[in-house]
């Protein structure tokens, strides 16, 4: 027998290969699941809204390590008052588990399904005079998000998109939407054009926001209703704006020729909103 404090040669290979097990361990907790119906989303607004909203959802939680400040222990109460696990990471990790953007620190892996929603959901029962925003063309996933945002803030029932060419709700989508992700239904439609149709026969008035109409300022936003807005540059395309049963546009008292189509869906929102409360 070796004497005490000498190690045999087994023993040396079998602490060695331990060592590799651990570091392997400590490395593929940190990992993502490899699941393919899981995602991650990022930024302290859309995991706090998804953990107060569908807390079922979220798999897993992952902060930045050696952070301890307000927002990071609210969350992470947050996590464990729901039974989400909570995992330590850096900041390098961070960014590979949620592959883009400024993730603050925190990334959560949540179910990839987002509630699915159709139009009757949103018409058969509605609460109030129906408001909807329909956006034709537009790619930016930060305008899809910041149109989410201003759909939640001002009452909008849902987001109607074109499941091609535009832009879906993608993580980037759901922090530049602070939480709206969560509570705006984004509907994607196969055929843009039927959809509103269908909208019109459904007694809902269809509003394009384009140069060109009546202003904004004296329109009339009462009853249902639905903005229709397209891609900032291109506009409206011709078969869209032809759908539409009024053109209403935003009027400009600068030199700049348009708006951000984000920055026109909040402010046709909001003058619809105004409208509804003085009447």
């Amino acid at each position: 027998m070796e004497r005490s404090g000498k190690e045999t040669q087994g023993v040396r290979v079998a602490r060695r290969r331990g060592a590799r097990t651990l570091a392997w361990l400590r490395f593929n907790r940190l990992r993502a699941p490899p699941l393919a119906d899981t995602r991650p989303i990022f930024g302290f607004h859309a995991v706090t809204a998804r953990l107060r909203q569908r807390p079922e959802s979220v798999h897993a939680l992952y902060l930045q390590s050696g952070r301890d400040d307000v927002r990071v222990r609210d969350i992470a109460a947050r996590a464990k008052a729901a039974g989400v696990g909570l995992h330590a990471a850096d900041a390098a990790r961070l960014t590979a588990l949620c592959g883009a953007g400024p993730h603050q620190g925190v990334v959560a892996i949540v179910d990839n399904a987002l509630p699915h929603v159709t139009l009757d959901d949103v018409l058969d029962d509605p609460v109030e005079a129906p408001l909807l925003l329909i956006l034709d063309g537009v790619t930016d996933p930060h305008n899809l998000g910041a149109c989410l945002r201003s759909a939640d803030a001002f009452g909008a029932q849902a987001v109607i998109v074109p499941k091609d060419r535009a832009a879906g709700v993608t993580a980037t989508v759901m922090k530049i939407a602070s939480g709206a992700a969560d509570t705006v239904p984004v509907i994607a439609v196969t055929n843009l054009a039927r959809t509103m149709r269908e909208l019109k026969e459904r007694e809902v008035w269809l509003v394009g926001a384009d140069a060109g109409g009546e202003s904004l300022v004296t329109a009339d936003l009462r009853g249902p209703l639905a903005w229709v807005l397209g891609a900032e540059g291109p506009g409206l395309r011709r078969l869209t704006r032809e759908s539409c049963d009024r053109i209403v546009g935003i009027p400009l008292s600068g030199t700049v020729e348009s708006l951000n189509v984000s920055v026109a869906a909040g402010i046709c929102l909001y003058a619809t909103r105004a409208a509804r409360m003085r009447a």
